[in-house]
């Protein structure tokens, strides 16, 4: 006898003891256990039933609505050919702009690096001057132990 027999909606042995001890711990969870073992037949009809009506909600919903859809012609071909030329138009613009946000991206990549150098080159500067002695002579960067 395997799990899915013990738990079976009817009036087992199983079923009752879970109901019993579902009421006792918390009694929504024995409502719960009632309600599966009377109308426990009935929920594989109910569960085939729901996920067809989801299935077929969710299906509509990608479905495309509107003007947004690729392939949508009015029937008109002089229309439908300027309207094309003219996504096509508008296409090659994005790709230009995308092109020069790049190039700029990269203009201030180097922009920040060149100023990152600058001021590590000042840091290293200020650093050599600070670690003169007394004396004026310098004192070395790297001592060994």
């Amino acid at each position: 006898m395997n799990q899915s027999a013990l738990l079976r909606p009817d009036w087992t042995p199983a079923t009752i003891a879970l109901m019993i001890l579902g009421f006792m711990v918390f009694w929504p969870l024995g409502l719960a256990m009632l309600a599966y073992i009377i109308f426990g037949e009935r929920l594989r009809g109910f569960k085939r039933d729901v996920n067809q009506a989801t299935d077929g909600f969710f299906a509509s919903c990608h479905r495309p609505h509107g003007r947004h859809r690729p392939h949508f012609s009015t029937g008109n071909v002089a229309f439908d050919d300027w309207r094309k030329a003219e996504l096509d138009r508008i296409e090659e613009e994005r790709r230009k702009l995308d092109e020069m946000r790049e190039e700029f991206d990269d203009y201030l990549r180097e922009l920040r690096r060149a100023k990152d150098q600058e001021e590590f080159d000042r840091f290293m500067r200020d650093r050599r001057n600070a670690k003169r002695d007394d004396n004026g002579g310098p004192v070395a960067e790297f001592q060994t132990p």
